[in-house]
């Protein structure tokens, strides 16, 4: 072993570690850009290399591009992969209230400290965590998404059956196109656009990032609270902070260890379900989603530790954990290593190597991310919104369309980011929405196949809740489910025994605020209904999980109808200052997409950035004023557009006429 660690801290290996590190940090927190195109992008670099080298490298970048979604998810309260979904709900908070370079450094030392927990489980567990991996099938796979999506109980705190109505609306989403498990079209109304399905990362910066982008441009206020003055890392909080989430620290890491050594599970299932826990059983104030640091240990300690988990059975079983294993499993093929439960004999300069060389990557992530961590933030708070926005918005446009190299998933992100949007101003929250996209897949293929299986056997219900592991996980589900609405009852009782005051009756909402309520929810229906109709025409495969969604989608949307019209609580109207502003937030995204085949993607990005710039803008500006920020904007603009086609080998459309 101790010629191992020799090997791995060689300095080839530690310049490799950090420029992996830094590489993957820069890409995750770009919208769009995942783990798995960081590490797709630069496998062709490593076919020369040893192969350790190699995965040294390949593990370096995937570390480092897992926490760099954090930048973005905390700054911007946009998700910079789908794993850090759960640092936007106290990240984002805590920036706002001016404690940004606080959080950056909170997920730095949660994402080290997960990911050396899962580098060392990979160390010592690998074999026995492996074999457990393959205890799960499909019905517990099942069983797990529902886990995940018990998080709406804690998230939905305001509005419990409008966080299951957008949960079940985002499996419908997840539907689209050609199902996976009996190949037929769905859902796409001959539209050739939607074979492909909704694309989960653009969907995901839509929903998030859009709705942000048109409720900047609205009023002058800055997009941050920054400190009057540069207060450093602030790293003794940061590990104050740390001590008192030591056990939640813990947790999400074990967490995150095991869900990664799950095959297909991945780092966002992880970061939510370690969320999960930690908000049911955190006590501190402020309350999680409000700006908690605990939020943000559990998330990004769990998602870090998937790195080293999702090797576990990419190593020894020749299974891929994530999808940037399979990248990296690809690479090592490549070079005609093979995996399996030999590699840790055989190959076990290569494997050990490796871990070795992953604990060295973990460590590096530490200065690294302090650093680059502190000047995105620095720019970040301290850009003027007209450069703010037309930047951002430009980002999320190239990041989506990089992940597929379609404009079609570009259009659908600004339309689901408008729909984001007007379901917030309703009280809809956009995270179940999200949930029930990226866990869609998972359940659903869990729930055909245990299905299929059951009704072959001829007993479904034995098939769904006769496995021990599968009661085991319902029951954690019922109580993630039950538990935040434990205060709630204990005072309910309370009130029952006369040993609490009354509840005082709230006022009914006006009456247009309970017509928008009636609205919003008849459409959901409306959904819903489309569905089960689509559904008849569908094979019975293909049918039976969105047409079950739909059932209870329908069911949810007339319970709370009813207790709309029984207590006269509505989502009151939202603000309209600034809504020509805010509108031509989309409109100046959709029409730059439409004129992207003719003139070209920098071209066409640079005529958004513009009308951006001018709608975010509310001060006047002198003409050296505006002459200096159309040149950082046009800049930033051409140095993307020439990084992506040049270095990231995106091909970027060009334009008819150029």
């Amino acid at each position: 072993m101790l010629d191992y660690l020799v090997s791995a801290f060689s300095p080839l290996n530690i310049v490799l570690a950090l420029l992996g590190v830094a590489a993957g940090t820069v890409i995750g927190s770009i919208p769009g850009l995942t783990a798995t195109m960081a590490v797709a992008v630069l496998v062709p670099i490593t076919f020369s290399m040893a192969p350790e080298s190699a995965l040294i490298l390949l593990g370096a970048i995937y570390t480092g591009a897992i926490y760099g979604g954090a930048y973005a998810a905390i700054l911007l309260n946009t998700p910079g992969t789908p794993s850090a979904i759960g640092t936007t709900f106290d990240g984002y908070p805590m920036a706002k209230r001016g404690d940004g370079d606080l959080a950056v450094s909170i997920a730095c030392l949660s994402s080290v400290a997960g990911g050396l927990v899962g580098a060392l489980a990979l160390l010592l567990l690998a074999p026995p965590l492996a074999e457990a991996a393959l205890a799960f099938g499909p019905v517990e796979y099942f069983w797990l998404a529902i886990f995940g999506l018990s998080l709406i109980a804690a998230l939905s705190t305001g509005d419990f059956l409008k966080g299951m109505i957008g949960a079940a609306f985002g499996l419908l989403l997840a539907t689209i196109g050609i199902s996976e498990t009996s190949a037929e079209v769905r859902f796409t109304f001959g539209s050739n656009t939607l074979l492909g399905g909704i694309e989960i990362v653009s969907a995901l910066i839509g929903l998030y990032c859009i709705p942000v982008l048109i409720n900047l441009v609205a009023t002058p206020d800055r997009h941050l609270d920054a400190p009057a003055e540069t207060t450093g890392f602030r790293l003794p909080e940061a590990f104050a902070v740390m001590l008192r989430n030591k056990f939640n620290l813990v947790r999400s890491s074990v967490i995150g260890t095991l869900v990664g050594a799950l095959p297909g599970a991945g780092g966002s299932i992880a970061g939510l379900v370690a969320y999960s826990e930690a908000r049911r059983t955190g006590r501190d104030a402020p309350p999680y989603g409000e700006g908690n640091p605990g939020g943000i240990v559990a998330t990004e300690s769990a998602n870090n530790a998937t790195v080293g988990g999702g090797f576990i059975p990419t190593l020894v079983l020749g299974i891929p954990g994530t999808p940037p294993d399979a990248v990296i499993l690809g690479a090592l093929l490549v070079q005609g290593v093979r995996t399996g439960p030999s590699l840790f004999s055989d190959g076990s300069n290569i494997v050990y190597t490796f871990i070795f060389g992953l604990f060295l990557a973990t460590i590096l992530m530490l200065p690294v991310g302090l650093l680059i961590g502190r000047f995105a933030y620095g720019a970040i708070s301290r850009a003027p919104k007209a450069a703010l926005v037309p930047v951002v918005a430009f980002m999320t446009v190239i990041g989506a369309f990089a992940i597929r190299n379609s404009l079609a998933d570009v259009g659908i992100m600004i339309i689901l980011g408008v729909v984001g949007w007007l379901a917030t101003r309703r009280g809809f929250s956009v995270s179940p929405i999200v949930l029930g996209l990226i866990l869609g897949r998972i359940a659903e293929q869990g729930f055909v196949q245990s299905w299929t299986i059951g009704s072959a056997i001829g007993n479904v219900w034995a098939q769904f809740f006769g496995r021990p592991l599968s009661m085991v996980i319902i029951a954690l589900t019922l109580l993630s489910f039950l538990y935040p609405f434990m205060p709630q009852l204990r005072v309910y009782l309370a009130r029952r025994n006369g040993t609490a005051p009354a509840k005082e009756t709230a006022p009914r909402a006006p009456g247009r605020a309970i017509g928008l309520e009636l609205v919003a929810l008849g459409v959901f229906a409306a959904i819903a209904l489309l569905v089960i109709v689509q559904s008849t025409t569908l094979n019975p495969e293909a049918a039976v999980f969105p047409r079950t969604v739909a059932i209870g989608m329908l069911a949810l949307c007339a319970l709370a109808v009813a207790l709309t019209l029984r207590t006269g609580r509505a989502t009151l109207p939202g603000e309209m200052q600034g809504m020509a502003r805010r509108a031509t937030v989309p409109v100046a995204m959709l029409v730059a997409v439409a004129l992207i085949p003719v003139l070209g993607f920098m071209v066409g990005g640079l005529l958004m950035a513009a009308v951006l710039m001018l709608a975010a803008q509310h001060e006047r500006l002198s003409a050296a004023g505006w002459a200096a920020l159309a040149a950082g904007v046009g800049l930033t603009v051409a140095l993307f557009t020439v990084g992506f086609r040049s270095a990231l080998s995106v091909p970027l459309p060009t334009g008819a006429l150029f």
